[in-house]
């Protein structure tokens, strides 16, 4: 490996406990919504599967107690991503939203709950999309 090479993280979404993938469902709705805004936020997934622990503002920011932030903006509109690191080379990503403003503290704290129940069982809350039986 080259100097200056970082290596590429796994990003995955997380999952509920009843299966439900916040993150999934909330690309599925923007995208029906707003091409232009889910293709944005898609390139910064991307982005934080090159750069992981690099990745800085503007398209990522420090929210607190491990919990990071994908944003991109729309107009007026901020797209946000709340997303957490296990360990160094995967990043899982909590649920996605839309504001005017600044990420809200029930979604802050949403994310760093959803990081204990990961950190508590990683396989359990990692969406996998080829988990079907047949």
């Amino acid at each position: 490996m080259g100097v200056g090479l970082v290596p590429d993280t796994a990003v995955y979404f997380y999952k509920d406990d009843d299966g439900t993938v916040p993150v999934l469902d909330w690309l599925k709705k923007l995208r029906r919504e707003n091409r232009k805004a889910h293709a944005y936020c898609v390139a910064r997934i991307r982005l934080l599967a090159e750069m992981g622990h690099e990745l800085r503002r503007p398209h990522a920011d420090y929210l607190r107690e491990g919990v990071y932030e994908l944003r991109t903006r729309g107009g007026r509109v901020n797209y946000r991503v709340p997303y957490f690191f296990h360990g160094r080379d995967v990043a899982v990503l909590a649920h996605g939203s839309t504001e005017e403003d600044k990420v809200p503290d029930t979604d802050i704290e949403r994310a760093i709950q959803r990081k204990k129940r990961y950190e508590q069982d990683p396989d359990g809350h990692r969406y996998l999309e080829d988990t079907s039986d047949g």
